[in-house]
C-alpha cells in the first residue's frame, strides 16, 4: 500500500488543471440531420479543425463520446516546443534518420505549428498561462550528449529552436537538482495551462460558428450515395465530409485506424502549494523540463509558480491513481530530495497515441480524413494536425498539405488495437534506463 502521508488531506483523482477549467457539463440538444463536416473527437485536433473550418466559411459539427475536452487535451503536461521531438524514438534515435530531407521538412513544419498555436492564442486572446521560458531536456546519462550535439544544427536551422548544450555544472543554475549529466536548452518553448487553452479554443470555435456537442457516441460510419451516414447514440447525421480526431482514444469505429496507433496511458501528479522560496529553488528559470530516458519523466511549475506538476509513465498496465501517484512521488523526490514532505494534491492519467513509426499523421483512410499520433507531445502537434486537416478540406490541394500529410501509417500483423505488449516493452525500457545510468562513461580515445 502507498504511504498515506504523501497525500494531501483533500487529495483528488482528477486533473489539477480542472480547477482552472473543467470539461463542461452541458444539457443535451437535438443533433442536426445534416452536417457539412462532421468531426469525431472533441480534443485539440477536433476543435482546432472546427475552428479553422468555421473561419474558412464551412459549418463543422464536432461530436465527442465524453464531455468536450475530457480526454488528454485537459490532462497533459502543458509543455510546448516547436517539434524538437518529431520522429524521436525511445532511447534517442530518430525514426526518419534515413531521410534527412524528410526530417528537416518535419522540423520546419513543426516550427510552423508552434507559430500557428501562439498566433491563435494571441488572436483569440486566450488566457492560458503561457510562459515562454524555454524547455530544458535533461540528459539521463553522459552518453546521450553526443546525439543531441549532432542534432543542434538541424534544430536551430530548421526549427528555429534556439538550442544549446548545457554542462553538468551549468545545470545547477537551471534546476535545483544534481540528478542529470547536463542538458539541452530549447529557447523556443515553454509551458501553459492545457485545460484553459482548450476552453479558449472551444469558445473561439463556437464564436466562429462551429457546433460542438459532448456525450454523443458515434457508433458507425457508412458511405452513402451522396453523403456519409453517421449513426450516433442520439440519432443519425448525414455528413458531406467526416474527420476522425480521436488520437489516444481511437476505438474500432474505423476498422483499420485503431491498428495504427498504440494508446499509452501517461500519469501526472500535482503537489500541494509550496513556499515560494522552495519553488524558486527547484525551478529557478521556470523551464519546462523533460528527460532523455526511454521511459520519460517531465515536469514544470504551475502557472502561478506554487506547485510542481510531475508526469511520466508510472505503470504500463492498469493501476489505481494512489499507486501511480506514489510511484511518481518517489521519482520526483529522487530528483528533488528537498521536496520530501511535500504532499500530492492530485493524481490523474490520460492516453496519448503512438504510431508504429513514431510520427504524427494526417491523411485519408477509405475516404475519411484523420489526424492521429501525438507521441506524447500533443499541445502543439494535435492543434497543428487539426489545422492541417481543415486546410485540406478548404483548399483541396493536389499534393500533401504539410510534411505529416499522406505518408504510409504502418501497423503490425500481431496488433489489433489492444496493446498487450506494453508491459513487456515498458519493463525492457525501464531496465535499459537503469543500466544506462550504471554504465561507466566512455573514455576519449
Amino acid at each position: 500500500m502507498p504511504d498515506a502521508t504523501i497525500f494531501a488531506q483533500d487529495f483528488r483523482t482528477t486533473p489539477w488543471w480542472w480547477e482552472g477549467y473543467s470539461p463542461p457539463v452541458e444539457a443535451p440538444t437535438d443533433l442536426p440531420a445534416e452536417a457539412d463536416v462532421l468531426i469525431v473527437g472533441g480534443g485539440y485536433a477536433g476543435i482546432q479543425c472546427a475552428l479553422s473550418l468555421a473561419e474558412g466559411g464551412r459549418s463543422p459539427l464536432v461530436l465527442d463520446a465524453e464531455r468536450l475536452g475530457w480526454g488528454a487535451s485537459t490532462r497533459s503536461g502543458g509543455q510546448v516546443t516547436g517539434g524538437v521531438n518529431v520522429g524521436k524514438i525511445p532511447g534517442g534515435g530518430n525514426a526518419v534518420a534515413q531521410a534527412k530531407a524528410q526530417r528537416q521538412g518535419m522540423l520546419r513544419d513543426a516550427a510552423d505549428g508552434m507559430t500557428h498555436l501562439l498566433a491563435t492564442i494571441e488572436r483569440h486572446q486566450i488566457q492560458c498561462g503561457w510562459h515562454p521560458t524555454g524547455r530544458l531536456t535533461a540528459l539521463w546519462t553522459p552518453a546521450h550528449r553526443a546525439g543531441w550535439e549532432a542534432r543542434l544544427d538541424d534544430l536551430n536551422t530548421h526549427a528555429q529552436a534556439g538550442a544549446r548544450m548545457v554542462s553538468r555544472e551549468e545545470m545547477r543554475s537551471e534546476i535545483g537538482s544534481d540528478h542529470y549529466a547536463g542538458g539541452v536548452m530549447i529557447a523556443r518553448g515553454g509551458h501553459l495551462h492545457p485545460a484553459e487553452l482548450y476552453g479558449g479554443l472551444l469558445a473561439a470555435a463556437r464564436r466562429a460558428g462551429a457546433v460542438a456537442q459532448g456525450s454523443v457516441r458515434v457508433t458507425s460510419i457508412t458511405r452513402g450515395a451522396a453523403a456519409w451516414r453517421v449513426e450516433t447514440s442520439r440519432g443519425v447525421v448525414r455528413a458531406g465530409t467526416v474527420v476522425i480526431a480521436t488520437n489516444g482514444y481511437t476505438g474500432k469505429l474505423i476498422g483499420g485506424l485503431h491498428r495504427r496507433v498504440i494508446p499509452v496511458t501517461t500519469h501526472m501528479i500535482a503537489t500541494e502549494p509550496m513556499p515560494p522560496e522552495l519553488a524558486r529553488s527547484i525551478m529557478p528559470m521556470n523551464r519546462a523540463v523533460s528527460e532523455t530516458r526511454r521511459v520519460v519523466n517531465h515536469y514544470r511549475l504551475s502557472p502561478d509558480g506554487t506547485r510542481l506538476l510531475f508526469g511520466g509513465r508510472a505503470r504500463f498496465f492498469p493501476a489505481e491513481e494512489h499507486v501511480t501517484a506514489a510511484i511518481l512521488h518517489r521519482l520526483m523526490v529522487e530528483r528533488f530530495p528537498q521536496l520530501h514532505g511535500i504532499r500530492i494534491s492530485n493524481s490523474w492519467g490520460g492516453k496519448v497515441a503512438v504510431p508504429f513509426d513514431y510520427l504524427p499523421h494526417i491523411g485519408k483512410y477509405e475516404g475519411i480524413h484523420y489526424a492521429l499520433g501525438c507521441n506524447g507531445s500533443g499541445v502543439m502537434m494535435m492543434n497543428w494536425l487539426g489545422h492541417g486537416i481543415a486546410r485540406k478540406i478548404l483548399e483541396k490541394p493536389d499534393g500533401p498539405i504539410n510534411a505529416f500529410d499522406g505518408g504510409p501509417m504502418p501497423t503490425h500483423p500481431l496488433y489489433h488495437g489492444t496493446p498487450w505488449f506494453l508491459p513487456f516493452v515498458g519493463t525492457y525500457y525501464q531496465a535499459r534506463d537503469w543500466l544506462d545510468r550504471r554504465r561507466p562513461p566512455k573514455q576519449p580515445a
